[in-house]
């Protein structure tokens, strides 16, 4: 059974995706998504500052996640994968209060790549967030 911290990244991976495939506004997609799941409050407001994180910030983000996988345009990544790294880095960059650690968010990202992506989809995320890593552990290019 998914943990309440994997539940809301799921729910806010949902709404994400939605966004960018649809054109509709990622936090009406969250708002829905969370009347039709059950999340506890904290789950509510993990999924909630991780799609604030990544709309509010997402030049940023995508800059980042471009930088570490220079070969793979953005827009060519999947969406899936597009939208499980936005995820990642919005919440290292942008850690909620209650914060897990790095490997905690990296590994559990990874799993969400597994469940939604393709084959190839955690071995790419997880390559493309151990770059990203390796820049967030300076502490002056962490934010949050």
């Amino acid at each position: 059974m998914a943990s309440p911290r994997q539940r809301a990244r799921s729910v806010a991976l949902q709404a994400l995706y939605e966004a960018d495939l649809s054109g509709h506004e990622a936090s009406s997609a969250l708002d829905r998504l969370l009347e039709e799941t059950r999340l506890t409050e904290t789950g509510r407001t993990l999924a909630l500052h991780l799609v604030k994180a990544v709309i509010e910030n997402r030049g940023r983000v995508d800059a980042i996640i471009q930088e570490a996988a220079p070969v793979w345009p953005l827009a060519q990544v999947s969406p899936v994968d597009r939208n499980v790294l936005r995820l990642a880095v919005g919440e290292l960059l942008f850690p909620p209060p209650d914060a897990a650690p790095l490997k905690a968010v990296i590994n559990e990202v990874v799993d969400l790549a597994k469940q939604y992506g393709s084959e190839g989809s955690a071995r790419f995320v997880n390559g493309v967030l151990g770059t990203v890593a390796g820049h967030l552990l300076d502490p002056s290019t962490r934010s949050g």
